[in-house]
């Protein structure tokens, strides 16, 4: 069969080249893979030696925090089949999430820590080349203290020290309102921590001088309203986890807020070299993967999401019921994070003679395994309940479908050997 040059077939465009082409399409390695029956999936876990849970804690780091909703994980392994240019990727997204989430701009990022950290690193720099170059060893030129309250300092500090800042503590209003001074370059909050000083009050003496205010609100959907509440009422920055509540990419976070400060953490961030976010990369199928999960929460309702909570926690209740001296109690965290129902379950130990230390260990250590909240065998610190030793804790927002039912059985016959025993 004669050649047939790329020349001739677009200038002629006959049958018979037209023909010959989808012979010469046909066989290509292309079309043959995408011809393909479709492959199935490896089990690495069971391939590795691992043992997943039912996940009867919450949306917790260590525990890989939530599954991923199907329209999620649809978006995710079709945004893997194509390469796209990242730049371009983030700026479409951030366009998008934006107009969704009511908010001037937005940026994704690989997790809510690694917002705190571009976040802080846009507030200190400006976006300054050689400010973004230099920091945290050089900061000589630049504004580098941060006020946070001192009931907010937290398990996160490390993200806004990585950007060479030093934290000024304050307790009352009066104290924030003498801290500010020329070095001082951001007021920090901790969106879910307790103080004297609220979030109006926070922002209006911020901005009074000058300064902008950045909210962690890492965990803090539902409600669904939180995306857009702190940022309308005035903060500049605000970042969520996009694996948690928003049940998308664990490895995904959200930062909100001013445009020239979003500018800024995008100059700080991966794909840019020699930055202080270039470690933190965010691939193309995990920004599609957020996407598509604001899409998916912002389809939900509040109202509904809380009453199936409260299903699965009265279901587990109901198991329990007959269980001497067995109480139990539907409760909802005090603080913003993980605002959702819980279910927590108390007992006699002088009867059932097990610590809720001992029952996690147990759910743990049994077929199937599951994994209870961390609260389970101390106090529930953010809701005003009764604690101790006593006390389990079930997280059931992140249960699958009929997962209560095996929690329910399993804390049943730990409760009913510990009576015996």
């Amino acid at each position: 069969m004669a050649r047939i040059s790329r020349r001739k077939l677009l200038r002629k465009g006959g049958q018979a080249a037209f023909a010959s082409s989808v012979a010469l399409c046909s066989s290509s390695p292309l079309v043959a893979r995408e011809k393909k029956p479709s492959v199935k999936g490896v089990d690495y876990y069971e391939k590795l030696g691992l043992t997943p849970f039912i996940n009867a804690a919450g949306t917790y780091t260590v525990l890989s925090a939530s599954i991923m909703p199907d329209e999620v994980q649809a978006a995710i392994a079709l945004a893997s089949k194509q390469p796209v240019n990242l730049n371009e990727l983030l700026d479409k997204s951030g366009e998008y999430l934006a107009k969704r989430l009511r908010c001037e701009a937005a940026l994704v990022t690989s997790g809510a820590a690694a917002a705190l950290v571009v976040g802080t690193a846009a507030c200190v720099t400006k976006g300054n080349d050689s400010a973004i170059l230099g920091i945290p060893t050089d900061m000589s030129a630049l504004k580098n203290e941060v006020i946070i309250q001192k009931t907010h300092r937290y398990g996160y500090d490390h993200a806004l020290r990585n950007c060479g800042i030093r934290f000024v503590e304050v307790d009352t209003l009066e104290q924030y309102e003498q801290a500010f001074n020329e070095h001082t370059v951001m007021a920090h909050f901790f969106n879910a921590g307790e103080g004297k000083i609220g979030r109006e009050d926070w922002v209006r003496v911020a901005h009074q001088h000058g300064v902008p205010c950045f909210n962690d609100a890492a965990a803090d959907v539902p409600p669904i309203s939180n995306l857009w509440n702190y940022t309308q009422m005035g903060f500049d920055l605000v970042t969520f986890s996009g694996g948690k509540g928003l049940r998308g990419p664990q490895c995904t976070g959200l930062l909100l807020g001013r445009k020239d400060l979003i500018d800024a953490a995008k100059k700080n961030n991966s794909p840019n070299s020699n930055t202080i976010g270039r470690g933190m990369k965010v691939a193309k199928e995990e920004i599609v993967g957020l996407v598509a999960a604001v899409d998916w929460f912002l389809s939900q309702d509040d109202a509904a999401m809380e009453a199936e909570y409260r299903k699965r926690a009265e279901r587990i209740a109901e198991s329990l019921k007959s269980i001497a001296t067995v109480q139990t109690q539907v409760f909802v965290p005090a603080v913003a994070a993980n605002h959702v129902p819980h279910l927590l379950i108390t007992y006699d130990q002088n009867r059932i003679k097990i610590t809720g230390a001992e029952v996690m260990e147990k759910m743990r250590e049994g077929k199937p395994r599951i994994e209870l909240n961390p609260s389970t065998g101390e106090a529930p610190a953010s809701a005003g309940l009764p604690g101790g030793p006593n006390t389990i804790v079930v997280g059931v927002w992140m249960l699958q479908p009929g997962e209560e039912v095996i929690v329910a059985k399993r804390l049943r016959e730990v409760l009913e050997a510990a009576i015996s025993a």
